[in-house]
């Protein structure tokens, strides 16, 4: 099979209708917004954000097709002599921020690059990750039960998690974001169609993995002080956005719109100086019991490995 980004579009674009339909449906109340702009050279962008809901305070459902004529720095730092190179890009990116926080916030990035040259050169990258507000082991373990299928063997699994762990830390605080899940740059193993597979495999998971953890804590009771703690940790969020994120990077040295851009931004957040969480909370947990690289399903069976 011939690498081809329409195929890569069109799956993304099938996920990304997928991912909106399934949020719609665990919040009717949520308002969809979002247009289709034409971009040039043939490209698409088409952002989708969901608001305001009884359950979902803000999802950002996001997939953009791009033409250039060089790659954004963002986009080179790992690989400089494709500098200065014609490319075509396209992804889907996905961000939820619930109201309630016993949910957790989650996202999923896929992405794919084409660099026009005579040797043309192509790569995957993405993953998900999860960042909860309170400490619910079970949610986790589930989490990362769902990651490791995904990949479809646990040597996989184990060398994505642990580039996941990597990436989603913020250096300033010495945390992790959140409890991980799967990360990857510069993918091609197997060649183009099994790359996409994994790909593809991934995206599907992401929802199987989410709905589960929603459904089970959306409509847990909370308190004001429960939601002020949400929002600190959703200015960690926010953070890692702005300070570290590679695709924010890439979004605003691309061009890009910057309402798409920055769509991933919580609606709310808060900054307290120099708060610390009580000894022996649930807060205090989190901090000390899960934000930090660790084997979730040491105590599981390891599934038969089976190639994607």
């Amino acid at each position: 099979m011939s690498v081809s980004i329409i195929a890569v579009r069109e799956k993304f674009l099938d996920l990304q209708q997928e991912i909106i339909q399934t949020l719609s449906g665990l919040d009717q109340s949520a308002n969809c917004q979002g247009n289709d702009l034409e971009t040039s050279g043939g490209g698409l962008s088409r952002p989708r954000v969901l608001s305001n809901g009884k359950h979902i305070e803000k999802a950002a459902v996001q997939f953009t097709h791009s033409l250039g004529p060089s790659l954004p720095q963002a986009a080179t730092d790992r690989n400089p002599d494709l500098q200065g190179l014609p490319f075509q890009a396209t992804s889907i990116s996905v961000i939820v921020h619930p109201r309630n926080p016993h949910v957790p916030t989650t996202h999923m990035n896929l992405r794919f690059f084409l660099v026009d040259s005579d040797d043309p050169v192509w790569y995957f990258g993405g993953g998900f990750d999860l960042t909860p507000y309170y400490p619910y082991q079970e949610d986790v373990i589930q989490w990362h039960q769902n990651a490791r299928l995904a990949c479809g063997s646990d040597k996989r699994y184990r060398k994505l998690k642990s580039q996941c762990d990597e990436y989603f830390f913020l250096p300033h605080r010495g945390e992790l974001r959140g409890v991980g899940g799967l990360f990857f740059d510069d993918w091609k193993e197997g060649g183009f169609e099994s790359s996409q597979s994994f790909v593809s495999a991934v995206g599907g998971a992401f929802l199987l993995g989410y709905k589960p953890i929603f459904l089970r804590r959306h409509n847990t009771p909370w308190n004001e002080d429960e939601e002020q703690w949400m929002l600190m940790r959703r200015g960690r969020y926010a953070e890692f956005n702005l300070a570290v994120d590679r695709g924010t990077r890439y979004g605003l040295q691309s061009g890009r719109r910057i309402e798409a851009v920055l769509a991933s931004l919580p609606p709310r957040a808060v900054w307290k100086y120099d708060h610390r969480p009580e000894p022996g909370s649930r807060e205090a947990e989190l901090i000390l019991n899960y934000l930090r690289p660790q084997d979730w399903l040491k105590d599981l069976d390891k599934p038969i490995d089976s190639p994607l």
